[in-house]
């Protein structure tokens, strides 16, 4: 009995070993690998938050004065984008700039002394932020009128927001991991195998462009502001087993 046991041992082990060979062997050509795809969302939108900002100045050599006719400037101004429709909530005035003015002095032989104070020149901004963005884009053209009232308001090009950003992402990630995984399952039937688990997604730098623009696309990101219509990106990589 006691030689037998070792027997039945060995034998035991022989069977086991045969199991698992047969089995490497039927499936020598299953092979588990991965299919890496990163798939494309996209999608056009139209602003809607504009922002609006124009500066106006005023110099004399008496700060008083120049004081007193910033004033007059931003009284006309204020009065003039009232008629255009505009309230008083809307209008964001910012703290005076003051700032000296000096004129260079040059010697006989050109050679420059030094500067001569000849003034000060107070300036100021105006900030608009608003929901209607044709009726900002209109005012910000017609803005020259205010010459006619002898104020120079020196008007800046609005730039261009969207409000509703954080949908408008999670539908573009959406739309990304929709491509990506359509990509994989093709590839996976073009090679005869079968598409398994998602093992990895990696999200890509969300990207927002002019429509028809010649923008390139950056590492950090890009985040267009002086188009009112735009296109918003965002890509996704997904790594899937495949048998």
């Amino acid at each position: 009995m006691k030689n037998s046991i070792p027997a039945i041992i060995f034998g035991l082990a022989i069977v086991i070993a045969a199991a698992f060979l047969g089995n490497a062997f039927m499936n020598r050509n299953h092979k588990q690998g991965t299919i890496d795809v990163t798939g494309l969302g996209s999608q056009d939108f139209v602003s809607d938050l504009i922002v609006w900002e124009g500066r106006f100045t005023a110099s004399s050599p008496i700060l008083s004065d120049a004081y007193a006719e910033l004033a007059r400037n931003k009284k006309t101004i204020e009065s003039y984008l009232k008629t255009k429709g505009l309230s008083d909530s809307m209008l964001v005035f910012s703290a005076v700039n003051t700032a000296e003015k000096t004129a260079p002095i040059y010697g006989s032989n050109g050679n420059y002394q030094g500067s001569n104070f000849v003034g000060y020149e107070l300036s100021q901004t105006i900030n608009v932020q608003s929901n209607n963005v044709e009726k900002i884009e209109r005012i910000s053209r017609e803005v020259t009128e205010l010459l006619n009232q002898g104020v120079q308001l020196y008007s800046r090009a609005p730039r261009y927001y969207y409000t509703k950003l954080s949908d408008l992402k999670i539908e573009m990630i959406s739309k990304a991991t929709e491509d990506a995984r359509i990509r994989a399952e093709q590839i996976a039937k073009n090679s005869g195998g079968t598409l398994g688990d998602l093992q990895s997604a990696d999200m890509g730098v969300f990207q927002i462009t002019g429509q028809n623009s010649s923008e390139d696309y950056s590492w950090g990101g890009t985040y267009n502001t002086s188009s009112k219509e735009k296109t918003a990106s965002i890509t996704m990589k997904l790594v899937y087993e495949t048998d």
